[in-house]
């Protein structure tokens, strides 16, 4: 059977650890930092009211109805939120009047419709498929941020597309946290945190893999860090892997980060929606009242969040955004909680995987195996579901069970 190292300890790491534990297989989890989950990284706050617990990194089970996550957390016994995130919902019209919505629907679906009518031709951005000038422009790069963590430039059409033809309408949320969620699914594991892989050595019938921690060996090794760290060369492979290091350049991660504010005194019901400005393509998605919880969560993507000079000037924008909607009354009633810097969190760097244009088809060269020895998993190793905890997920389990597979073949 053999002993199986799994690298990083995010959802697609946990998932595969999880699947050969499950099978009776010796497999051990490694993480380079000092926290399991990755970018699935639940936090609590103190509010005046009580404590609460918010998502840093992903915070929704995306196509739920067919998402793993969401039996993993029924067995878990957390309380999983089926209401609506009302993205497409301006509460009380603030800044976005109806007729203005119905005008960037209209303008949303030219869009798509003219992005759709290109998929048979070469690959394009997906800003061809609207006029610089067009009014809505903005908007639907600002969406662009929010979804791929990146402009409509940035993005590939191909790619893009394989996603939303996959992608449920079913957002659900995890009340105690989608972090709490993936990291407790790795309790019965074999852990070593603040364990960075800086070398994987697969000359010789075992592997080697040199840590901060000492030498590691193993039949086989699952490898779920992020595409930044593995274009960046931060684990070298002894031989080089350089079809992967450059699948994983042309898979960069995007940008996503969040505010968070304590509300005084919400007059809004749970689950409600702004948008900061519909003009704009730097602008918020501002959350209200997740789970009825007096606070805001203010989400900025793509260029917008790369723009934002620090967390405190995240802050401010977020306040400034609200108190243009809500009136200047409010700037005493909106006080900060924390914000995330997703850019430049240690082993990461960065949100969620988008496709160069010209490149979806890294994604396949990411997740191939290298000799029935090295396999590699993750979002961005998913081929229609990149970018979510349930990409991840499925790409986890996948590895396992190659391993599996590439275990009874030798025995």
């Amino acid at each position: 059977m053999g002993r199986t190292v799994v690298i990083g300890g995010g959802a697609a790491g946990i998932a595969a650890a999880r699947t050969l534990h499950d099978a009776g297989h010796d497999v051990s989890l490694v993480e380079a930092g000092n926290r399991l989950g990755g970018r699935a990284y639940s936090v609590p706050l103190t509010l005046a009211t009580g404590h609460v617990t918010v998502d840093f990194g992903c915070g929704w089970l995306h196509s739920a109805r067919r998402n793993p996550w969401v039996e993993i957390a029924e067995a878990a016994r957390l309380t999983i939120d089926r209401s609506s995130p009302n993205w497409g919902i301006q509460w009380r019209d603030l800044g976005f009047p109806a007729p203005e919505q119905r005008a960037f629907g209209e303008a949303w679906d030219r869009w798509e419709q003219a992005a759709r009518a290109a998929l048979d031709g070469p690959d394009q951005p997906l800003s061809a498929f609207i006029a610089p000038d067009d009014p809505w422009r903005a908007m639907i790069d600002a969406i662009s941020g929010y979804a791929n963590g990146a402009p409509l430039d940035a993005v590939s059409l191909h790619d893009w597309i394989a996603y939303e033809d996959a992608a449920g309408e079913e957002n659900w949320a995890v009340m105690e946290g989608y972090g709490t969620l993936v990291a407790g699914h790795a309790r019965p594991l074999a852990v070593h945190l603040n364990t960075a892989v800086t070398r994987i050595d697969h000359r010789g019938q075992a592997i080697r893999l040199d840590t901060d921690a000492g030498t590691l060996t193993a039949d086989r090794v699952i490898v779920t860090v992020s595409t930044p760290v593995l274009a960046a060369g931060e684990i070298v492979f002894d031989p080089p892997l350089p079809d992967k290091q450059d699948a994983a350049a042309n898979l960069p991660l995007g940008l996503a980060d969040k505010v968070f504010l304590a509300v005084d005194r919400p007059p809004w019901p749970a689950h409600q929606h702004l948008t900061g400005n519909p003009h704009a393509a730097c602008t918020a998605s501002h959350r209200l009242s997740p789970f009825g919880w007096p606070i805001v969560e203010s989400f900025f993507g793509g260029a917008c969040a790369e723009a934002m000079e620090s967390e405190a000037a995240a802050t401010a924008f977020a306040v400034d955004e609200l108190v243009a909607l809500l009136g200047s009354d409010w700037r005493t009633r909106l006080h900060p909680l924390a914000a995330t810097d997703w850019g430049h969190a240690a082993h990461i760097r960065g949100s969620y995987s988008h496709a160069r244009v010209g490149h979806a088809g890294a994604r396949r060269t990411m997740a191939e195996p290298v000799d029935d020895r090295l396999f590699f998993a993750g979002e961005a190793c998913s081929s229609h579901d990149f970018s979510t905890a349930h990409g991840a997920y499925a790409t986890g389990v996948a590895a396992a069970h190659a391993v599996m597979t590439a275990g009874r073949s030798l025995a």
